[in-house]
């Protein structure tokens, strides 16, 4: 009894040390910037509401949200296609220079973005891509492959190779294999690079500040900087954005969680 009761009271203090930098942001969004100058960390004596209206409308935030489900729904899906079809190829079939193709992966997780950044943006401004929604979506697709081809291929390999086999022998083609067998149960491997994938693209940054370069295609990271004026902090609009930026990523966690978790920990116990 002593020890369970140690383990919760512990548990209980991470969790608050956890929840501690939401309810400090959420707060600060209810409240105007007087009261946050007064008492930053206190709660809000009167909720100011009209704040969350005034970041939709005034701040634009409706149109950077809009332009973050675009994005992300170009991205995500695009990511997922193509990193599950690498990583089935690297994980289940013996290709040639097999070593090297995973190395060429590898790079693109070992090599930060900001030492190709450069480069990268000449190659977008050459492709006639600068300043447009596919100058930000085709480099996001591009840096979130490696990460996504290596993950997949850690769950492709683990299953039984045994399976696919026999499906081969019952006359099932690569194409059925992959799509109907060894897909369905990389599934929680899927998942969790949906989530994570998602997680990317909701929060990225620095590619839509660089490629997109036009205030109609900012996403919400981007555009909740510029609440920021060049003498003054609005940061009641600022708390304000960044609490309606967290809700959707925050719900579609809630809801895929248990397969996200299931994903992490795949490998973990026989």
């Amino acid at each position: 009894m002593i020890t369970r009761t140690a383990r919760y009271v512990i548990l209980s203090m991470f969790l608050v040390l956890f929840l501690l930098p939401f309810v400090w942001i959420w707060s600060s969004a209810l409240k105007s910037n007087s009261e946050i100058n007064a008492d930053p960390f206190g709660l809000p004596t009167s909720p100011q509401w009209g704040n969350l209206a005034d970041a939709w409308t005034t701040g634009r935030f409706g149109k950077y949200l809009g332009n973050t489900v675009l994005y992300c729904a170009f991205v995500v899906p695009g990511v997922t296609v193509l990193s599950c079809l690498a990583g089935y190829a690297l994980g289940t079939r013996r290709l040639p220079g097999e070593k090297y193709l995973l190395g060429v992966f590898l790079l693109g997780i070992m090599i930060p973005f900001q030492s190709i950044m450069v480069p990268q943006y000449y190659l977008v401004r050459d492709l006639d891509l600068l300043g447009s929604y596919w100058g930000v979506i085709v480099p996001s697709i591009a840096l979130g492959l490696a990460f996504g081809t290596f993950l997949m291929r850690s769950f492709f390999r683990e299953l039984p190779e045994e399976i696919g086999n026999a499906a081969r022998l019952d006359g099932a083609g690569e194409w059925r294999v992959f799509s109907r067998i060894m897909l369905p149960l990389a599934r929680p491997g899927l998942i969790t690079m949906v989530v994570l994938q998602f997680m990317f693209t909701w929060n990225m940054f620095l590619i839509p500040l660089l490629y997109g370069q036009d205030e109609n295609l900012r996403p919400v990271s981007t555009g909740i900087m510029f609440f920021i004026g060049e003498y003054s902090v609005d940061r009641s609009m600022i708390a304000a954005g960044v609490t309606l930026a967290s809700v959707p990523i925050i719900v579609v966690y809630l809801v895929l969680q248990r397969h996200f978790i299931q994903g992490m920990t795949s490998g973990a116990l026989k």
